[in-house]
């Protein structure tokens, strides 16, 4: 796609959470953490918050550990900074600074830095805290402010959309651990402690205002982990890996939001890039290409908050019969863990292909689900650092790491790494998973994925997920919508991306002015 041509895809996680305000695991270990899967990252400490609810002995405990966190990261803010900026590398991988700001009046706000420094702004509420970024801005100082879990209730840490910023908030936090922000109906529902969704916080409610804001998606991870996968992550169409290309791209909303799989996602609107604002045309033209991390289930353009078309399997699919003699361009996914609940295990793992060559690795490694500190992890969070990956030859990945059997039957805890290849049919996927060696030939993958367990019934377990032909996860799509009456304020476009597996991709919404 023309509009896309110069730039790169990159990803990452703007907020998420250690041990230097309250959470689990040291800086470093979480910085160690994102570099094994991540392009950019900022660690965010919980700093303050203006509103919290009054004393009273049923919610005591929760404000003594907001508290002692928020003073925490004070004390340690200095040695924050500094790390911060030791792990930096223009491309390599990219740092941002950042904290928190709870509001329940308002919303949070994770307050990120383009800079190796920035100070630890006290404010009474939403608007002093404005009122200081906007000083910053004048002075040259890069800085924005990003709403995340908005779709609480307005009062309860849910965004107002009536406060809403943008030039103080470009981009908008739709998917998180804490659930999707989406609408009233979303792929992840807001279960945690803090309540239910409410649709007048969701996204859909602030586009039928007619606010342009960027989407992202953020893992809120508290246990040293960014990117933790399946939790959220941030895409960005930049043209290089630095911290200025990467900062751009996100005050200027070239951003989408994801789960967690790389999903490559482009998309415009006449040649207008995601994000964009244009001047009224009644022949919309929209481009849309995506290359997912496994075989897409459908794509669809959302207009003013309704579904305006779904591209399925069905119109994509390809009926020509593989060529047994030519080369396949897939995705091979090698998923590690299940076992007894709380028992660890720990893999060693060879994992490659017996001809072809690797395209990409992509790894999809989790950290430990434990929150707030008075939560009990019965060990099973005290290591942060537990999943590693390096190429071995040209055919071959090694991965070490560690699973404890999933905690329920709807939370999946499981570690994993996925090859983008390009092999014969013939060709075989090769493996050595503690011992146990496979040679699994491609052709077998293609009919369905193979499972199995590293001993008897109740131990850990491994599955080589099907592997998808090319046709099913790389998809281009065309469409022109002839609008003569315009929607009051203008017409919000968006696509959004749902893979087989549940995986999932949004991105940033393009305005029409009427």
């Amino acid at each position: 796609m023309s509009t896309y041509q110069n730039l790169q895809v990159f990803y990452g996680d703007l907020h998420n959470h250690c041990g230097i305000s309250y959470g689990h695991g040291s800086l470093e270990d979480a910085l160690r953490n994102a570099k094994e899967q991540l392009d950019f990252c900022s660690v965010t400490g919980h700093a303050l918050w203006p509103d919290m609810p009054p004393a009273s002995p049923d919610v005591q405990y929760i404000i003594d550990f907001h508290l002692e966190g928020f003073s925490k990261l004070e004390r340690l803010w200095p040695n924050v900074q500094q790390t911060m900026s030791n792990f930096h590398k223009d491309g390599e991988f990219v740092t941002f600074l950042s904290f928190e700001m709870h509001s329940s009046e308002d919303g949070d706000r994770v307050v990120i830095f383009n800079d190796d420094k920035g100070e630890l702004l006290k404010a009474s509420g939403l608007p002093e805290l404005e009122q200081k970024i906007r000083q910053l801005k004048a002075n040259g100082v890069g800085v924005i402010a990003l709403p995340h879990h908005i779709a609480y209730l307005k009062g309860q840490r849910g965004i107002n959309w009536h406060t809403y910023q943008a030039d103080i908030s470009p981009i908008v936090e739709i998917i998180s651990m804490h659930g999707c922000s989406e609408g009233s109906e979303n792929t992840r529902p807001f279960l945690h402690v803090m309540g239910a969704s409410d649709y007048n916080s969701t996204m859909s409610y602030g586009l039928s205002q007619k606010h342009l804001f960027g989407v992202v998606g953020s893992t809120d991870h508290h246990s040293g982990h960014p990117g933790s996968y399946g939790h959220g992550r941030t895409a960005v169409w930049a043209d290089r890996k630095t911290r200025e290309a990467i900062w751009q791209a996100l005050c200027q909303r070239q951003t989408y939001a994801l789960t967690g799989d790389r999903i490559s996602l482009q998309y415009s609107l006449n040649d207008q890039i995601m994000g964009s604002c244009s001047a009224f045309t009644a022949k919309r033209d929209l481009d849309i290409s995506v290359s997912g991390g496994g075989a897409i289930d459908c794509i669809d353009i959302v207009k003013n908050g309704q579904l305006l078309r779904r591209f399925s399997e069905y119109e994509m699919k390809d009926e020509n019969q593989i060529d047994k003699w030519a080369p396949l361009h897939t995705k091979i996914y090698l998923e590690v863990g299940w076992g007894e609940r709380k028992v660890r295990t720990d893999w060693e793992i060879e994992f490659g292909i017996s001809d072809g060559k690797i395209l990409g690795v992509e790894p999809r490694f989790r950290g430990s689900e434990v929150v707030a500190p008075p939560e009990i992890d019965d060990g099973l969070s005290r290591e942060h650092y537990l999943s590693h990956w390096q190429m071995g030859d040209l055919n071959t990945v090694r991965v070490t790491t560690s699973t404890f059997g999933n905690p329920n039957n709807s939370t999946n805890a499981s570690q994993g790494i996925c090859l983008e290849v390009i092999m014969p049919i013939s060709a075989n996927i090769r493996a050595n998973i503690n011992g146990q060696k496979f040679n699994i030939p491609l052709s077998r993958l293609i009919t369905g994925a193979k499972a199995g367990r590293l001993a008897k019934i109740g131990s850990a377990g491994y599955r080589f997920h099907r592997a998808p032909k090319t046709w099913e996860f790389n998809w281009n799509c065309q469409l022109t919508d002839i609008v003569t009456e315009p929607d009051a304020g203008g017409d919000t476009y968006y696509v959004r991306v749902r893979q087989k597996n549940d995986q999932w991709a949004w991105s940033s919404p393009i305005l029409v002015q009427d």
